[in-house]
């Protein structure tokens, strides 16, 4: 007789209601039939028909005493949830995906974690079970209830660099600034693997002391920039999850360090960047191609390098931080200052440290920042040191175009004067793409200021920020922002900025662009000058009417002229009438010698002449004014000499090719003076140049009455002082020389007493004494006979 089977049909122990679909412990099957499915809230766990794992009881702390995780390490037991096997079948899960933990306590959602699936035997019960949970708190653990989902591995990021703020800075703070380093590796080392989410808590044991850290911020790279993923972006910004990889940067910042993230993560955007729309646009076209975003094929080689170039403040530096933030990539920044080694071979040793990382095998582009690169790469360098770190680094940009990992990546370097910088960097196959980020011109001005005052509390209209920007000549990006902020200080009991506010702080805030070569604030106005109808009238000509009105001569189809020559005696105002021409028009003034040009090193003077017309386009609408003109400008002697002529007349050459060759002088305005016009070159002359003749005369009877009123306004004088005898006995003197009587009336006065109160006639007298006209006929004549021949 054959013996009775002594194994029997082991009863399952999940059971799938067929009425509504819920995978359900077998135990609590009866109870759930009988409630006719209406007891689904109240079970120990369950898979709803969604593919969602809900748990009732949640163990903290527990994995270490089951036998499937013993021999895992505190760092892989840290990211582990345990879950039974058969629910991970009925979720279709395997051992190490990741699941969505959304946690609540009586009906209240806590948060959400992500954690790797460990299988555990059935038998265990329906619970989960979690070795830490420091996100949350966990001293009543029992009452919280969990729902369990699977995650799209799509749906996964890459982690670029994190950063972590401490809890406790002041206790735990001390000790990161002792050990940080060695703390920070600790740390990443026990989250490699593990998933974050932004702004949950972290708690670990590192070298048997707990420390508590708040997820600042997270930053990846591959982010899409349609408008559809820019919104899914936006949307799910709380539930984005991020892979902690072997080479994500963990950093842990102070207090002062979050708000600096804060103010650049708010900072660098390529949309708060005004007036440089289309270098933005054709770096991002560049940066698509050598990042792989773009898909078409292209017929030519990828250009691995750019070149930013660009006078101080422009903005060089807030782009290439904008487009790394825009992109998300790997950045790589060679910093020149800890390039440079005193032992042998280690420069070039650092330069490659830095550089490996963009050789390393990452799933992100690289881009590699070199500032002020002609202080790494100089175009002529004496020492060897600087030889060897330039072919260094000349023969690690050609090796992208050979590397696999150089295949997405990109050099950008920035400098704010080009020819300083090594030749050999500029050739196709380097930086083979330079842009020049000029200093933005009015309608540049207004889109800066409009994207700094939206970040500000103010009150202006669209009109007034376009007025500010048009006297804001020459001021670059720096400067706009230095001067919102000034504004901002200003505004004594109130926070929001206002047109008053502005302009006061212009008064404060000069134009970095000018700072070199402009006089210091001129404030000479026309009421300042007396008599000159006829000058005043030809100044506005030449430049109030092209600047202010550019349409009129558009209209009319013709150009306004280039420059000015004012002629006459000594102390005539020359210089006076052109300070005030640019404090009025409020153009930026470049005022310039003849004797400052000159210089004893062949080709000096030439480049100081070029550097003079460069900055004077850079800083458009200008006004060059050239005083004592005939000091460089004077007739060629065409014998060939050399030595100091031909010094002089090389200069003159550079002078007539600035003023009307190839390189085009828009919205800039030549003023000269001098008192010896018949020595001017006649090339100086012709139309296009110097092609308007001003004689400025001895002042007459009405602008000698003119002056003496605007200068005896602050002088004190008694009531016998006679004005007409004044003017009557004052008959060829210059303005100069009408100032020097008032001077010398009132020197007179205090020779009497420091406590004189007026300036009587007496005093005058002594004056028209001591100050006699100084200019001789024969000069006059030389003046009347100029003036015929060029009429």
């Amino acid at each position: 007789m054959a013996p009775k089977s002594a194994t029997k049909k082991e009863k399952p122990l999940w059971w799938n209601c067929e009425k509504c679909q819920t995978y359900l412990p077998t135990s609590e099957l009866t109870k759930h039939q009988e409630a006719n499915c209406t007891n689904i809230g109240t079970l120990s766990g369950y898979v709803s028909a969604g593919d969602t794992f809900h748990c009732r009881k949640v163990e903290v702390g527990t994995l270490v005493t089951l036998e499937e995780v013993k021999k895992c390490t505190d760092a892989q037991r840290y990211r582990l949830v345990t879950l039974p096997l058969s629910v991970m079948r009925k979720l279709g899960l395997m051992l190490g995906d990741y699941v969505e933990i959304s946690l609540s306590r009586n009906g209240t959602p806590v948060g959400t974690i992500v954690r790797v699936v460990w299988p555990v035997e059935d038998r265990t019960g329906t619970k989960i079970a979690l070795e830490a949970l420091d996100e949350f708190d966990s001293d009543n653990s029992n009452e919280l209830i969990a729902s369990v989902t699977a995650i799209d591995p799509s749906k996964l990021e890459d982690a670029q660099e994190i950063s972590l703020c401490l809890e406790d800075p002041e206790d735990q703070g001390k000790v990161f600034v002792k050990n940080g380093q060695f703390l920070v590796s600790c740390l990443k080392h026990q989250l490699q693997g593990s998933v974050v989410i932004r702004e949950n808590r972290i708690a670990l044991k590192i070298c048997n002391k707990m420390f508590a850290f708040r997820i600042a911020n997270v930053r990846t790279v591959g982010e899409g920039d349609t408008v559809t993923e820019q919104l899914n972006r936006m949307s799910l910004q709380d539930r984005r999850m991020f892979v902690v990889l072997r080479t994500t940067k963990l950093v842990v910042l102070d207090n002062a360090q979050m708000e600096q993230e804060i103010h650049q993560n708010q900072r660098y955007a390529l949309e708060r960047i005004g007036a440089l729309d289309g270098i933005i646009t054709e770096l991002r076209t560049l940066m698509d191609a050598a990042f792989g975003i773009e898909t078409r094929k292209r017929h030519g080689p990828i250009s691995r390098g750019v070149l930013l170039y660009g006078v101080s403040g422009v903005g060089k530096t807030m782009l290439v931080n904008a487009l790394a933030a825009h992109y998300r990539c790997h950045v790589v920044r060679l910093n020149c200052s800890e390039v440079y080694s005193k032992f042998y071979g280690e420069s070039e040793a650092n330069v490659s440290r830095q550089f490996s990382e963009v050789f390393e095998v990452h799933p992100k582009p690289a881009l590699v920042i070199v500032e002020e690169l002609h202080n790494l790469c100089p175009k002529a360098s004496s020492s060897d040191i600087g030889k060897r770190i330039s072919q260094h680094f000349l023969n690690l940009l050609d090796s992208l175009h050979s590397s696999a990992r150089g295949n997405r990546s990109l050099v950008i370097g920035t400098t704010d004067n080009v020819d300083n910088v090594n030749a050999l960097l500029r050739r196709g196959g380097r930086l083979d793409y330079e842009f020049e980020l000029p200093v933005p011109d009015a309608a540049g001005r207004e889109s800066i200021l409009q994207r700094v005052l939206s970040r500000a509390t103010h009150s202006l209209s669209s009109e007034e920020i376009r007025s500010i920007a048009r006297i804001t000549h020459g001021y670059v990006g720096a400067d706009l922002e230095n001067l919102v902020a000034n504004a901002a200080g200003g505004t004594a009991g109130s926070s929001t900025i206002d047109s008053q506010a502005l302009l006061t702080a212009t008064q404060h805030v000069k134009a970095s662009a000018m700072r070199e070569i402009m006089i210091e604030c001129p404030n000479v106005r026309w009421t300042d000058i007396g008599g000159q109808e006829e000058l005043k009238h030809k100044l506005r000509q030449i430049i109030d009417w092209p600047i202010h009105h550019p349409e009129v001569f558009t209209r009319l189809g013709i150009k306004p002229p280039r420059g000015l020559l004012m002629f006459g005696p000594p102390g005539c105002s020359k210089t006076m009438i052109a300070k005030a021409i640019a404090t009025e028009s409020r153009l930026n003034f470049l005022s310039i010698k003849g004797s400052e040009l000159f210089s004893m090193w062949v080709g000096e003077s030439e480049r100081a002449v070029r550097d003079l017309f460069r900055r004077a386009r850079q800083v458009a609408p200008s006004i060059i004014f050239f005083d004592e003109i005939d000091a460089i400008g004077g007739e060629r002697s065409g014998d060939g000499g050399s030595g100091g002529s031909s010094v002089k007349e090389r200069v003159l050459a550079q002078l007539l090719t600035e003023m009307d060759g190839v390189s085009v002088l828009k919205d800039v305005r030549i003023v000269a003076a001098t008192n010896r016009p018949d020595l001017i070159d006649r090339a100086l002359m012709r139309p296009g140049r110097l092609d308007r003749i001003v004689y400025v005369r001895l002042p007459d009877e009405a602008a000698r009455e003119e002056i003496f009123r605007i200068k005896l306004k602050t002088i004190p004088t008694a009531a016998d002082v006679d004005l007409q005898e004044l003017v009557r006995r004052s008959v060829g003197c210059s303005g100069s020389e009408i100032e020097a009587i008032c001077q010398e009336a009132a020197l007179r006065g205090l020779e009497g007493s420091f406590d004189v109160q007026t300036i009587n006639w007496s005093h005058f007298e002594h004056a028209l004494q001591l100050v006699r006209p100084r200019t001789s006929p024969d000069l006059l004549r030389l003046y009347d006979d100029y003036l015929k021949q060029h009429q």
